[in-house]
């Protein structure tokens, strides 16, 4: 089995990252096929829901002032469609703040259904000598009490690890309180190296944790981190949706006008270059609805790319 504790710092910064599906979903899945345990102290969960808001909050003022940037650029430079662009990137900002703080909530549920790992009386008193002794992560001038009691939930679980069945895995992104100092981050403080042997790994980061993760798993975790790719979409530019909702009005409008003049002959010069150009852009012969059914679906496409745009729903006047 593999287990994994993974500090807060890794997850925090996971949560972060555009591609941070990549990692959420493989870790998921595996979790849940028992493929693998996602140990969670209440120490991390508390840590992560305490500085959650703030990274939230960084992440949607990061995209914010990307978008600014841009914005001022293009006014500054005077593209010809800078425009078109300022009002696309307007439509895009929500999406990209929903995508990217759908990280967190995906992240706080699975440390919800992860394995809950409390510390008892003896990590207490292994993080009292630890004090004492000022070794790692309580070696410098700060309160480290926490990280001290998370190395020592970790060594009773590197502790059961001595085959090859069982591999463990400590990430962190904390490299003051468990990296070498003044060396390579990527390796852990001498204090700590002990725990660390064959079947026991130090991951430094997310960039550490992936590339444990690909070594142990293989096959299995690359081929769902790709899955991920495939499958996601990019959101619809708005002039896509401004174009697909001119359309389905458009028809809607032409068939409710022919409607009208094959009850109001009368009326037949009403409207007419209208329906001349409808016709000459998307073909008289396919302007009327074989059915009932199908007009209601056309009306359905409307009002659906109507709300998208700022409409009520239902919202269906042409």
């Amino acid at each position: 089995m593999l287990r994994l504790l993974i500090d807060t710092s890794v997850w925090l910064d996971i949560a972060k990252r555009r591609d941070g599906q990549k990692i959420i979903v493989p870790l998921r899945v595996l979790f849940f096929q028992k493929r693998l345990e996602i140990l969670a102290p209440s120490l991390i969960l508390d840590e992560f829901e305490r500085n959650r808001p703030r990274a939230e909050e960084s992440v949607s003022t990061s995209i914010r002032d990307r978008f600014k940037a841009i914005r001022q650029d293009l006014q500054e430079y005077g593209e010809d469609r800078g425009g078109e662009w300022i009002d696309e990137m307007v439509h895009l900002i929500p999406h990209i703040s929903a995508r990217s703080l759908q990280n967190f909530s995906e992240i706080s549920t699975l440390l919800q259904s992860a394995i809950r790992v409390d510390p008892d009386q003896s990590h207490y008193e292994a993080v009292v000598r630890r004090g004492l002794d000022k070794r790692a992560p309580l070696h410098l001038n700060k309160n480290s009490v926490a990280d001290a009691l998370l190395i020592e939930l970790y060594a009773t679980t590197a502790s059961t690890s001595e085959d090859e069945a069982n591999q463990c895995v400590f990430a962190t992104s904390n490299y003051q309180d468990f990296s070498a100092p003044n060396g390579d981050r990527r390796k852990p403080h001498p204090d700590l190296a002990h725990l660390f042997h064959q079947h026991s790994h130090y991951a430094y980061e997310v960039s550490g944790l992936v590339n444990v993760l690909t070594d142990l798993l293989g096959d299995e975790y690359m081929e769902l981190a790709d899955e991920v790719e495939f499958l996601q979409e990019d959101t619809r530019s708005l002039i896509d949706i401004l174009e697909a909702e001119e359309e389905y009005f458009d028809r809607i409008w032409y068939n409710r006008s022919v409607v009208h003049i094959s009850k109001n002959p009368e009326t037949e010069d009403v409207g007419k270059k209208a329906r001349e150009r409808i016709e000459g852009k998307y073909g008289k012969e396919n302007l009327l609805p074989e059915s009932d059914w199908e007009f209601g679906y056309w009306s359905g496409k409307l009002a659906a790319l109507r709300w998208v745009l700022g409409s009520e729903w239902d919202f269906l006047d042409t």
